[in-house]
């Protein structure tokens, strides 16, 4: 809850921005980048150290030959399985860790009277354990997989408290435009922290540094970048804020729960908004699973060097912002389920040619990942606005918890399909393909949504142009 009438100033929304530039470097380096690249190879090696060649046991392809990341064993958290398919799981478990904790952050901010105080809790929690990423390497790789899931915490948490700040120092006819303005900051701060790294990462002789070790640093810088942008950004937030209270005698913990039972009990009402979110659900899993797993399937399938694979994520992140803006443009045209619609088509389509990507044809890559750029962050950001026409008045808040945990409950299976997918078939070309799954259903269910429909059960006045 916030003071009614009260205003924003310049400095308080700079804080605000400065934190979505202060996290961005962890999901787009050490999650996008390092860790996919780094993950399954150093768990791969420990295990050919540590194993005895007893036949199929062994770290060899059946001829013998070369080692193979589908057929070396590894164990995680006493359960074993080839190391080509160790972060696809991880990925899973660390989402799924998100989602407990997201509730208990949303109710811990709501009735907190220092949302400050959190924010930089969750936050520092998770740029510490980021940095110490740095210790991953060689039989260290389990700490690092640990070490990974609590970063993930904290950056789920952070980011709850975080979007919750926008009440404070926005008015109803004010949020798009700040929240839009985050978003491109955050893009630019990604991009740029990626960028420095990947010079200090393919310069990497120049500073006496190998590259294992580089990349160990890269996880390093990410977590302090994370760290020394999140003191001015918590500084500047406002302090206004009046709790939400809660029943004596219940917890905190209890009550967040409650909370997010009692809106979707409520929500029931309008089940056309509802099956809107399910369909976003469906095709935003196949989203994140396609940014997160995309390094790996050019590194493990397709052959190329992580030079390459850094340029390349480099071309999606800088794309995006171009494809988020075309998505505008087009969707005043035609509207944005139609633009939505035609973006999952497309969706499919670069799945599609990924699959028959030739090893090391980098032309071919670079077009796959210039393919993904213009839909990725368009996608997502018109399914959020045309969400916001279907929520019935005053419950914004509320829904929007709804869309955030559901996108966090449900994005582990679509990495949990790519690496079952690769663990049965021992191909990540089969699994990439697998994904389309995702979109396919997506754009099914979102045709099947009658939107103009669903925006006049809320109770608002549908846009001209749908």
């Amino acid at each position: 809850m916030t003071l009614a009438g009260t205003r924003s100033t310049k400095r308080e929304r700079w804080g605000w921005y400065f934190y979505d530039w202060a996290n961005s470097p962890f999901y787009s380096s050490t999650t996008t980048v390092f860790g996919a690249l780094s993950m399954s190879s150093i768990a791969a090696a420990d295990a050919k150290a540590n194993i005895t060649l007893n036949g199929d046991r062994a770290c060899l392809n059946a001829a013998g030959g070369t080692d193979t990341l589908h057929n070396c064993d590894v164990t995680l958290f006493g359960l074993q399985f080839p190391a080509g398919s160790v972060w696809g799981y991880l990925l899973s478990v660390a989402t799924v860790v998100q989602v407990l904790v997201l509730p208990i952050a949303g109710a811990v901010a709501d009735r907190s009277h220092n949302k400050r105080r959190i924010l930089g809790g969750f936050a520092f929690l998770g740029a510490v354990a980021a940095a110490a990423m740095y210790f991953f390497s060689g039989s260290h790789w389990q700490l690092g997989a640990v070490l990974f899931i609590v970063a993930n915490i904290g950056y789920g948490g952070s980011l709850v408290v975080y979007y919750s700040f926008l009440v404070d120092i926005g008015g109803p006819d004010e949020r798009d435009g700040i929240s839009a303005k985050g978003w491109a900051f955050g893009y630019l701060g990604g991009g740029l922290a990626l960028a420095l790294q990947l010079v200090f990462y393919l310069k990497h002789d120049l500073f006496g540094v190998d590259q294992g070790p580089a990349v160990q640093i890269c996880f390093l810088t990410s977590g302090l970048w994370w760290a020394a942008f999140t003191f001015p950004a918590v500084r500047r937030l406002p302090r206004r804020h009046v709790p939400v209270d809660v029943a004596p005698g219940r917890s905190v913990l209890r009550a967040g729960f409650s909370e997010l039972w009692r809106t979707l009990v409520a929500a029931k009402a309008y089940p056309l908004t509802l099956a809107f979110l399910g369909s976003y659900l469906v095709f935003t899993d196949g989203i994140n699973t396609v940014v997160t797993v995309s390094a790996q399937y050019g590194k493990d399938e397709l052959g190329f060097g992580n030079e390459v694979l850094i340029v390349t994520i480099l071309v999606i992140q800088f794309v995006a912002y171009l494809g988020g803006t075309l998505h505008g443009l087009v969707a005043r045209r035609v509207g944005a389920k139609r633009t939505i619609l035609g973006s999952l088509v497309v969706w499919i389509a670069v799945l599609g040619g990924a699959y028959f990507v030739q090893p090391k044809q980098m032309l071919q890559f670079l077009a796959v990942a210039v393919g993904i750029g213009l839909v990725l962050g368009g996608t997502n950001a018109l399914s959020r606005s045309l969400f916001s026409q279907m929520i019935p008045a005053g419950k914004d808040a509320q829904y929007y918890s709804l869309y955030v945990v559901g996108e966090r409950g449900t994005s582990w299976l679509g990495p949990l399909v790519f690496a079952g997918v690769g663990q049965v078939t021992g191909s990540f070309r089969l699994a990439i393909v697998a994904l389309v799954v995702f979109f396919a259903a997506g754009l099914v269910l979102v045709w099947l949504v009658p939107v103009r429909r669903a925006i006049v059960a809320a109770g608002n006045r549908p846009p001209e142009v749908l």
